[in-house]
């Protein structure tokens, strides 16, 4: 019993801090905006496109990542992410034409998140766990992200105030090389049901999850919370500089919604773990709707940047533990990862649209204003999908009295 502890323990220490350097860095791009747009010449589109693309990709590619961990093991699956991360971070440097962008912050980084993120850490973590703890510990895995984006966020100001955004991205490509020795280290994750494993092959998962009405439902919810994110965190510096703010305030509040989301996650994993995680979800997305109305329709200022990003950051990622968790809790975590990484494609698509849509918009009308009103009304849509989801384990596990 205590070597499965430890060797819990050391699943989610390495998965987390995979998870804090991957999502940590992603998130530091929107400071890469204006420097590299007005360097090379581009309108914010341009450079707006190729985060879109990486979002793209990355969900295209984490249905795959997840099958290919869920068969062969998630820590080769992880280095390899970690190599090409860094490798596409460097090249992302030296881009001086929209093609170069888009095939280095593009394709290969995208395809890199998708093996260093949510899918494959996660599923990793709910075999490691308990199913008592599982809600909680998903909520702990997913702080992470945000543990990065507090520590990760200020280093790539910092780098990019004293050196430049080239040198800045050179010095980010050298923390992502980290995520290899990690995903060495996370060693074997202990699988709870070995009667699971055995029975059930991943088509006839596949085939399970696809009669499902409430998986849908988690899809379309889930593709609220990749426009929502995304859009915020590439654009939203953006938007602080044009509200006539200083552009440190943007690195600040980014590094704000990190910090509260560590609180957030963990709260949300451990209210699901004692609650309905879909009326959680429903209030989550209820809550976000809110917050963005708030910031909308009330004058925008230091006080008002701080606040909506300490609000945000408490509901950022709190979608991840509840959304894999429900996953988990309906049809088990044999393949959580696979299940999981399809739900999360629906959160690219998301995303996609949110970043480049925000370009877009920005570019034709000069505002952000159509895509905030465009982020209120998704998350009031969000907030009643999820509320008709049935939570109940799938018969297949019912009637081996096992939700694991």
């Amino acid at each position: 019993m205590n070597s499965i502890k430890r060797s819990s323990f050391r699943v989610m220490v390495c998965g987390t801090s995979i998870l804090a350097l991957a999502i940590g860095i992603r998130l530091s791009f929107g400071l890469f905006l204006q420097p590299m747009s007005q360097t090379l010449g581009w309108g914010r589109e341009t450079f707006a496109f190729g985060i879109a693309l990486q979002n793209i990709l990355w969900g295209v590619t984490q249905p795959l990542m997840g099958m290919l961990a869920d068969k062969y093991g998630a820590r080769k699956v992880l280095a390899m992410g970690g190599l090409g991360y860094c490798l596409g971070l460097y090249l992302m440097s030296q881009a001086t034409s929209p093609f170069a962008l888009n095939l280095t912050t593009g394709l290969l980084i995208g395809v890199s998140l998708s093996a260093t993120s949510f899918a494959v850490v996660l599923g990793m973590v709910g075999r490691a766990v308990s199913e008592r703890n599982r809600s909680m510990a998903l909520g702990l895995a997913s702080a992470g992200g945000s543990v990065g984006q507090v520590l990760i966020l200020p280093i790539g100001q910092a780098l990019i105030t004293a050196y430049g955004w080239v040198l800045a991205l050179g010095g980010l490509a050298a923390i992502a090389f980290l995520m290899v020795p990690l995903a060495a280290a996370m060693g074997p994750s202990e699988r709870k049901n070995r009667k699971e494993l055995k029975e059930q092959l991943i088509r006839h998962a596949l085939a399970e999850a696809g009669l499902h009405r409430g998986y849908w439902l988690l899809m379309a919810g889930f593709f609220v919370c990749g426009f929502h994110v995304t859009f915020i965190a590439t654009h939203f510096p953006a938007y602080i500089v044009d509200s006539g703010l200083s552009p440190g305030l943007g690195a600040t509040a980014l590094a704000l919604i990190g910090l509260f989301n560590i609180i957030g996650s963990s709260f949300w994993g451990i209210v699901g773990g004692k609650y309905s995680k879909k009326y959680s979800l429903s209030s989550l997305y209820l809550a976000r709707a809110v917050l963005i109305a708030a910031l909308v329709f009330f004058p925008v200022s230091n006080l008002s940047v701080l606040v909506f990003a300490s609000g945000m950051g408490f509901l950022w990622l709190g979608t991840v533990p509840l959304t894999s968790g429900l996953i988990g809790q309906i049809f088990g975590v044999r393949y959580l990862s696979t299940l999981f990484g399809i739900v999360f494609f629906s959160h690219q698509i998301g995303a996609f649209l949110g970043v480049w849509m925000g370009g877009y918009i920005f570019d034709v009308t000069g505002s952000y204003d159509i895509v905030w009103y465009v982020s209120i009304a998704l998350g009031v849509l969000s907030a009643f999908l999820h509320w008709p989801i049935n939570e109940q384990p799938v018969a297949r596990l019912a009637l081996a009295g096992e939700s694991s």
